[in-house]
């Protein structure tokens, strides 16, 4: 028997909607201009200061925030920014305490028996209450070092010296009213010449008294690190420009430009060398500065050769020399009378 089957109902059909082309690739020239257009974005989104850095130099003022920098002025003479430690900021110093950071500054180690003598006018107990203060301030170094000896029996004298740390070099260059072409230094270099380098204080004070009595003014210290290096950069200047020329040749020259004697095929080099001002004088023209003038100075010990010693007496020094140390030198050159008698005694 024959089943009739449902009839389905038509369905009407949805028209497909047309298939769009494959999409061309992009040609050379728009993926450079993607490129480009992509690494500018990058760009300024780079320069945008992230939100949560460093907020409060967003918001200070836009003056306070511009740098002024004197292009106008060399490399050497523009000014430094001097980074001094907490316990350092704000003090406020003594005069004697000025003094002891300028004097050790300058010429880079000095005694705690020159500093009473000198500055504290031998009121040692003024002396011991400073020197405690600058050193718990992070301004000193206090060192005890041997003495020489020299062949010298006998027990080894021990010797205390006062350097300055980084931090009390940057004070001293605030405070000591030192000229501004004073070179300080700060800390120790070679332990065993200490006392030798701690003599050129005394030396110094010496030839000062000196100047002063002819009128000298201003004066400057410039100890021998300084005047070597000076010399080496201005041989090492001499040689790039003239490298033809022999070295005996540049020495000769260099050595007339620093106003140095050139002895046995070298630069004499003293141990500190003192600039002044001279007394304007009375034909002199205001608009022509100051006349300036330099004394050298050469600190003689018991370790000097015979030879050594005259060419530094020839070189025209003022030569020093302890009262011990004249007497070993004594006994080196005792038949050169003359030569004893223009050695200054400390």
């Amino acid at each position: 028997m024959r089943r009739d089957l449902p009839h389905e109902m038509s369905r009407p059909r949805t028209p497909e909607a047309p298939r769009s082309a494959p999409p061309l690739a992009p040609s050379p020239i728009e993926r450079r201009h993607d490129d480009l257009a992509a690494r500018a974005e990058n760009r300024r989104v780079l320069q945008v200061p992230h939100a949560n850095r460093d907020r409060s130099r967003l918001e200070r003022p836009r003056e306070s925030r511009q740098r002024s920098v004197n292009h106008d002025r060399p490399m050497d003479q523009r000014p430094r920014r001097q980074t001094i430690a907490p316990q350092a900021i704000g003090l406020s110093l003594r005069e004697e305490e000025r003094k002891v950071l300028a004097e050790v500054g300058r010429f880079r180690a000095v005694t705690t028996r020159d500093l009473a003598e000198t500055i504290y006018d031998n009121r040692q107990s003024r002396m011991e209450r400073d020197l405690p203060f600058l050193r718990e301030k992070g301004l000193i170094q206090v060192d005890t070092v041997n003495a020489r000896r020299d062949g010298r029996g006998g027990r080894v004298a021990r010797i205390e010296v006062i350097t300055l740390t980084k931090d009390g070099r940057a004070v001293a260059q605030q405070t000591s009213g030192l000229p501004q072409d004073q070179k300080i230094y700060a800390g120790m270099v070679k332990p065993r010449e200490v006392e030798h380098d701690a003599q050129i204080y005394r030396a110094s004070l010496k030839e000062a008294e000196r100047i002063e009595r002819k009128g000298g003014t201003n004066l400057r210290v410039q100890l021998d690190f300084e005047l070597k290096s000076h010399i080496q950069k201005a041989i090492y200047a001499e040689r790039k420009a003239n490298p033809e020329c022999g070295m005996d040749e540049i020495k000769q020259q260099v050595a007339q430009q620093f106003d140095l004697p050139f002895v046995d095929g070298g630069i004499q080099i003293p141990d500190a060398r003192i600039e002044y001002d001279l007394p304007q004088k009375d034909d002199q023209e205001i608009d022509q500065g100051p006349r300036t003038s330099h004394e050298d100075i050469e600190v003689l010990t018991a370790a000097y050769r015979p030879g050594h010693l005259r060419n530094k007496a020839q070189a025209g020094f003022h030569v020093y020399a302890s009262s011990s140390d004249r007497a070993t030198l004594t006994a080196k050159v005792e038949d050169d009378h003359r030569l004893m008698e223009r050695i200054l005694e400390l």
